[in-house]
């Protein structure tokens, strides 16, 4: 296998398996879970780049003040995903988050048209049309807004919208991000540990070790990924990036149990349909693409 499809095919299946951790940590309060995945992917990250050796950008996130602003609010929506992802996954609501990951690429697509001026191809807007049908069809047929969903995928989309616009990798901008978002996070486990809310000395031995190893779980996919993404077409990229959603639907429907009733699976259907049809227009757009730049 190819080694870029191998290290973004690990990325992708890390971020499918990873909600097993996180309820392996369920009694540690959201907040104070965020809190710890933030300082310790600070810490890991710092040592990565310390052994990395690579500190040049540095001097560009200095003198650049729009990059500054960029990962500040990269840094706001990335720690707001967190939080909402990781209760959902606690409070037994994983699907809801696969359905948030399923229509990301295509809020990444509405976006791109309403705020980059990008024109969406017909097979784009089908596939919107659809996966808006399908939020509809669960708000009103299944009775709950899906909230849940909407706030991951939403948050996840305008993060990958700046982080777009901005000039560092991705494994610097996380550095960049960790430490923004670090200095609070810090601040809110001291004051945990002072009013003795923290359970960072109630926990025993195992807990706390994979406490400290979530800077580890949330970096290295980030590095295979950037490694792969380097590596392979756009076109793999688009298909791989659904395995992570199809392993969290799996996990939350058979390993979890989670309700799905038939009036849930109706509305999947319909989001499941715009996923083919932006995938499969996508595919013959860049074969077309290809076929065109080897004629010339």
């Amino acid at each position: 296998m190819n080694l870029g499809i191998a290290a973004a095919l690990a990325a992708y299946t890390m971020w499918g398996l990873l909600p097993v951790y996180w309820k392996a940590l369920q009694t540690v309060p959201t907040l104070e879970l965020v809190a710890h995945r933030t300082v310790w992917s600070f810490v890991f990250l710092l040592l990565w780049s310390a052994w990395r050796r690579r500190w040049a950008w540095l001097h560009q996130l200095r003198q650049d003040r729009r990059t500054q602003i960029t990962f500040a609010a990269t840094a706001g929506l990335l720690g707001l995903n967190w939080a909402v992802y990781l209760w959902a996954v606690n409070a037994g609501l994983l699907v809801d988050v696969s359905l948030g990951y399923f229509i990301n690429p295509l809020i990444n697509v509405m976006l791109g048209g309403l705020l980059l001026g990008e024109r969406l191809r017909t097979g784009q807007g089908v596939a919107i049309v659809f996966a808006v049908a399908g939020v509809v069809y669960l708000t009103f047929n299944y009775g709950a807004f899906p909230w849940v969903a909407l706030t991951v995928a939403s948050t996840f989309a305008l993060y990958g919208l700046l982080r777009k616009t901005a000039s560092l990798d991705a494994v610097e901008g996380l550095f960049t991000e960790m430490a923004l978002l670090s200095v609070p996070a810090l601040g809110f486990l001291l004051l945990q540990h002072q009013t003795g809310a923290a359970v960072l000395g109630t926990i025993e031995t195992p807990l706390l070790v994979l406490l400290v190893m979530t800077g580890v779980v949330t970096a290295l996919p980030l590095v295979w990924f950037s490694y792969g993404a380097r590596r392979i077409t756009l076109t793999t990229i688009g298909i791989l990036q659904y395995v992570a959603p199809t392993l969290q639907f799996l996990l939350g429907v058979i390993v979890f149990g989670e309700s799905f009733a038939f009036a849930r699976l109706a509305g999947f259907v319909l989001i499941w349909l715009s996923v083919a049809i932006y995938s499969l227009e996508g595919l013959i757009v860049r074969r077309k693409m290809t076929a065109m730049e080897t004629a010339i």
